[in-house]
């Protein structure tokens, strides 16, 4: 065990910021442990960027029974590689039409939100890049940078496609970030605090927020699988209707950012839903003997395999119905999930009662998540179905007897005159 906490409790940069102390200005320290924390982001994610190339392929391939990438390197692990090095070799091509000085903002503006979501997550208990009393806020607000950048590259492509891919891909996210703007408040209300640690901290001392607020883990999974624009919500870049969205006029290593910016986009994701839903670094003691960090990034993949299952086997939505979903069940859903959370958190305050009641609370916030699901589920998708409502059972069919031929119909044909 002691070399196991040797490993756990092992830093590199322990000495450095110590020695740093002494001799120089606090805020050189602070610097210098900033510019190291956002090099070992910079690291993950990139890195992240790669093996997700890899691994989602392989997993898709799986799930559809195909074998996946399996020639570059050993079990094609060599294939992102490639695929870069030939994104990096293609000619960038650019219309004629296009604005010359917005048409190559957006593949770099687009990555700004990227980044900068995990600069608020807690890797572990004293493991954060900048640690926010408003970081659920600062969330929200670096998540609408996207829309932006989306809409950039749509209007100046000056293509008609591309153009119509945005605005869809725009009204989908304003949509989408309603209801999961009011997901947010049920954990932050429950736990009294907007800090993502913080977050963390209290399911340390309580429970999984998860159990407690179940409605806002539904709403948040179902509104940022649309805001990836992944399948089965990928109405931006539906090839059959509209080439491949606002994007159709990148080329080369531009279109390459934007489709790793994707794949970083659902680490965040998964990310958001492991550190405000499902305890972060935190998972009952086992933190004490894994390094809180390695737990965290597990959540993370954990998450994201989900999203990659999902991709595998649902085909993609209509706008219709991804746009009924949004506005006619996610957002009643929760508004009437903040109302009951901010009764029960009145009700807990006011009365003075102790932790026990959580357990009371997340009985009935199940029970109530799943019996409006369902209500809601049907009135939504009821005039989608298309099976008879009932059954009609008939002894015997009349069917008229046909007309018996005409005379002359049995008449050998008259010959042609010679």
């Amino acid at each position: 065990m002691a070399p196991l906490l040797n490993w756990y409790d092992f830093d590199p940069f322990h000495d450095l910021y110590h020695w740093l102390d002494k001799h120089v200005e606090s805020w050189v320290v602070y610097l210098v442990a900033a510019v190291i924390g956002s090099a070992g982001i910079l690291t993950f994610v990139g890195l992240g960027a790669l093996v997700n190339v890899w691994l989602e392929r392989r997993l898709i391939g799986r799930i559809q029974v195909r074998r996946g990438p399996n020639r570059v390197g050993p079990f094609g692990l060599v294939q992102p590689v490639a695929d870069a090095i030939k994104l990096i070799q293609k000619e960038v091509l650019q219309p004629d039409a296009a604005d010359s000085r917005l048409f190559n903002l957006p593949p770099i503006i687009v990555f700004i939100p990227a980044m900068l979501t995990f600069a608020v997550f807690a890797w572990a208990p004293d493991l954060v890049l900048a640690n926010l009393d408003a970081g659920v806020l600062y969330l929200l607000a670096i998540s609408s940078i996207t829309a932006l950048a989306i809409f950039i590259a749509g209007w100046s492509s000056n293509n008609k496609y591309a153009l119509l891919g945005a605005m869809r891909v725009i009204a989908m996210m304003i949509s989408y970030e309603v209801p999961m703007v009011m997901c947010f408040l049920a954990p932050v209300l429950l736990a009294g605090t907007m800090s993502v640690a913080g977050l963390v901290q209290w399911q340390q001392h309580h429970f999984l927020l998860a159990a407690f607020v179940p409605m806002s883990v539904l709403i948040y999974g179902l509104s940022a699988t649309a805001e990836l624009n992944r399948t089965p919500a990928d109405i931006a870049e539906a090839e059959s209707e509209i080439v491949a969205g606002y994007h159709t006029e990148y080329s080369g290593m531009k279109f390459g950012l934007f489709y790793a910016v994707e794949l970083i986009n659902s680490l965040a994701v998964s990310g958001i839903m492991a550190s405000l839903f499902f305890g972060g670094w935190w998972l009952f003691g086992v933190e004490k003997v894994i390094p809180a960090w390695i737990i965290f990034i597990l959540k993370i993949y954990f998450f994201y395999f989900g999203l990659i299952w999902l991709r595998g086997t649902l085909p993609r939505f209509r706008i219709d119905q991804l746009m009924g979903l949004a506005w006619k069940m996610l957002l009643p859903l929760a508004l009437i999930n903040v109302a009951v959370i901010a009764t029960e958190v009145l009700i807990w305050q006011e009365a003075d009662l102790g932790g026990w009641v959580l357990a009371p609370y997340a009985v009935v916030n199940i029970a109530l998540t799943a019996a409006l699901v369902v209500v809601f589920f049907r009135i939504v998708t009821a005039r989608f179905y298309r099976l008879p409502t009932r059954v009609i059972l008939v002894r015997d069919i009349q069917v008229p007897a046909l007309p018996a031929p005409a005379s002359s119909a049995l008449r050998p044909p008259t010959p042609l005159p010679q």
